[in-house]
């Protein structure tokens, strides 16, 4: 009867581990500590009605930023929880278990691409694609919250070790094959691999669908596709990849779980299966996913470039067609991964070719952004600092794959430490650092105010100075042939050094997070010097900054007729007066979504420990849900034209107000006065006074 209520789960499924239980701990505290500052704000309703069952993009895409930027510190302290190790490691055995460290590792990798990259990269689509092209919502609202909280499940899912299976993947974070199959890793670790990024694997597919309907059918009269943001391009080519690997990876994962629950043998030698069909399959969408979130990254530092260097952007048809190129030939490198396998030269050589080719439409890129800059009133703000440091770092990372594009290169350095240098190189700097810039750049029209200028600089250069003390040593180490993995080594092997200052690197990069943390701080505290009370703080080009910031939930009061490329900027040269109200028609909230993911999460649960009843009861809770929602006829709302009349009034009239504070001679904050007046502001915000 047991068995038949709770599976494997037992007590020995609970933390027992330090850092299980540290984490558990941790968690548990820092939730409840959320819950009883929202209890005494009583700000419950507040943040179900306006928050949690909104279907407005923006919003969600605020959530996407919240839950991604948590994600990035968890990921992150895995990373430094690594360099710290591997830095100890050859005085000894380092302070982690080859276990431990080997699901460190794995959860690292996981982390940062499927919640954390792709969290920011589905944050930005969210809130400015509908804005750029002249769109009021997504073509499915409801798709789209659906989309996020089942990422949401996923990252419950991937941290539920912590109170429950005490254990993750020790396998990588592709799961090799048959590493992840139940003879070697037999716990539920794997498992909750599995589950994790099979749940949130359908709600990327399904924002991936939702966003190309969007940016097809409902842009603003005018705008052909020629005449669309770079950064949307970026995203629909970013998007179309989506929907054509993630149901390959939805695939593969539900074999990897044929595999363990039920005995077949896709991926084992043993039965007849072959670990190599595997590893193509998990490529083919790998090496594709590394563009899909360097894209939209892409498209961000297009924009960038061209708002300051106050010029439109130059061989904007040569721009789009290497967005393309990218996105096509990414699909067609993935056996680059493992030259190592025993194909024939001509295979070898076939997609050693096409990763050399993929170089062009990326130079093509970059010579775009050059030529913009070229002869243009350039303007070194922080987002253009970020651009910058990844033309450095993205440079170093492009030459070292055409290096491992050669087959008789990469099998000497096949799997190790140059090949983790080499992609995180691409990672960070063609991601992070896109999403870093967007944010910057962006941050006035989703907060209402820029950022601090001064110490977002010093986390640039953190960032920046922290990469190449991290990784450049691993290039050396890959050099010397120190692999991926590695959770020990023997002192004479001369290692340590170039660990040691990789560690230092680490932590120069952790100085940037903090950095970035506080200059949102300084900002909140200073947001009223530092509004926008105009809407275009950048004298911007497109329609995004033709509205004021943040914009309403409607977007735009009449939808606008697009005549030409940069359309906000031929608005402003027309002295483009505004177009008459009209009634707006909007969907309303729902919280559908809260309720299929959290079944979806249970049914998850129950496959990893094999409570049948569970995922019984939770597949058919979801079709129920489903077909509830499916006779909701009353999905819509009306804001009548004299409504967005009121409501635009009064925003003109808090604008007017914030403008006496506004000041553009405003010197930020600095470190210093942060670390004078913040914990006065913090009690004041407790207390009701900020």
């Amino acid at each position: 009867m047991k068995e038949f209520w709770l599976g494997k789960l037992d007590w020995s499924a609970l933390p027992h581990e330090w850092f299980t239980i540290a984490g558990s701990v941790g968690i548990t505290l820092m939730l409840l500590s959320l819950a009883a500052f929202i209890t005494y704000k009583k700000s419950w309703t507040w943040l179900w009605k306006d928050w949690l069952t909104t279907v407005d993009p923006k919003k969600i895409g605020i959530m996407y930023f919240i839950v991604g930027g948590l994600m990035l510190a968890r990921g992150g302290l895995d990373a430094i929880m690594l360099w710290a190790h591997q830095a100890l490691a050859g005085s000894g055995e380092g302070y982690l278990t080859a276990q431990h460290y080997q699901e460190i590792f794995t959860a690292h990798g996981n982390i940062m691409v499927f919640f954390v990259a792709m969290a920011l990269i589905f944050g930005f689509v969210n809130y400015i694609v509908p804005l750029q092209i002249g769109a009021r919502d997504l073509a499915s609202p409801f798709m789209n919250t659906l989309g996020f909280w089942l990422y949401v499940a996923g990252v419950i899912m991937i941290n539920m070790f912590f109170f429950f299976g005490g254990e993750y993947a020790a396998t990588g974070w592709l799961a090799v094959a048959p590493l992840s199959g139940t003879e070697f890793s037999p716990g539920v670790g794997m498992d909750y691999w599995i589950w994790s990024l099979q749940i949130s694997g359908i709600g990327t597919t399904l924002g991936g669908i939702n966003f190309i309907m969007t940016i097809l059918k409902m842009r603003a009269p005018g705008m052909s596709l020629m005449k669309m943001p770079p950064f949307t391009w970026g995203s629909l080519c970013s998007m179309m990849m989506v929907v054509s690997v993630f149901p390959l990876l939805t695939m593969t994962i539900i074999l990897l779980f044929f595999d363990r629950y039920f005995g077949t043998h896709f991926f084992t030698t043993s039965g007849g299966g072959n670990p190599m069909m595997y590893t193509n399959l998990i490529w083919m969408w790998g090496h594709p996913e590394v563009y899909i979130i360097m894209l939209p990254s892409f498209g961000i530092f297009t924009e960038v470039v061209s708002t300051f260097s106050r010029k439109p952007v130059a061989f904007y048809k040569s721009n789009v067609i290497a967005m393309i190129g990218v996105s096509t030939i990414s699909l067609c490198v993935w056996l680059h991964h493992f030259f190592t396998m025993g194909a024939d030269a001509n295979v070898n050589s076939a997609f050693g070719v096409a990763t050399m080719l993929i170089a062009i439409p990326t130079s093509a890129l970059v010579i775009s952004w050059i030529a913009t800059m070229y002869k243009g009133r350039i303007s070194f703000k922080t987002p253009m600092l970020w651009l910058l440091g990844f033309v450095v770092i993205f440079g170093v990372g492009g030459i070292t794959g055409v290096l491992l594009a050669i087959p008789p290169v990469d099998f000497q350095l096949h799997n190790s430490l140059f090949l983790i240098a080499h992609f995180h190189s691409n990672a960070v700097g063609g991601v992070l650092f896109g999403i870093f810039a967007g944010l910057s750049y962006w941050a006035p029209k989703m907060l209402g105010f820029r950022l601090n200028e001064r110490i977002g600089r010093y986390a640039v250069w953190s960032w920046i100075v922290g990469f190449f003390v991290a990784f450049t040593p691993l290039y050396v180490l890959g050099l010397m042939g120190a692999t991926r993995r590695l959770d020990t080594y023997d002192a004479s092997t001369g290692w340590q050094p170039f660990f040691v200052m990789s560690f230092i690197g680490g932590l120069i990069i952790a100085l940037g997070v903090v950095l970035q943390v506080v200059q949102i701080i300084a900002s909140i505290m200073q947001r009223k010097q530092l509004a926008d009370t105009t809407g275009d703080p950048w004298n911007a080009r497109t329609l995004e900054w033709s509205m004021p910031s943040p914009p309403q939930e409607y977007n735009f009061t009449a939808i606008p007729e697009v005549t030409t490329r940069d359309v906000f900027w031929k608005m402003k040269e027309d002295n483009a007066q505004p177009l008459p109200y009209e009634d707006i028609h909007m969907p309303k909230r729902t919280a559908t979504g809260i309720y299929i993911s959290a079944f979806a999460f249970l049914a998850g649960f129950g496959f990893v420990w094999e409570i049948v009843w569970l995922v019984v009861v939770s597949i058919v809770g979801i079709i129920v849900v489903f077909v509830m929602k499916g006779f909701d006829e009353h999905a819509e709302y009306t804001i009548s034209a004299s409504k967005v009349s009121q409501m635009e009034a009064t925003r003109a009239k808090k604008i007017e107000e914030a403008k006496q504070y506004a000041r553009d001679d405003h010197e930020d904050m600095g470190l210093i006065e942060f670390m004078r007046t913040a914990p006065g502001w913090l009690f004041g915000l407790v207390r009701n006074k900020s």
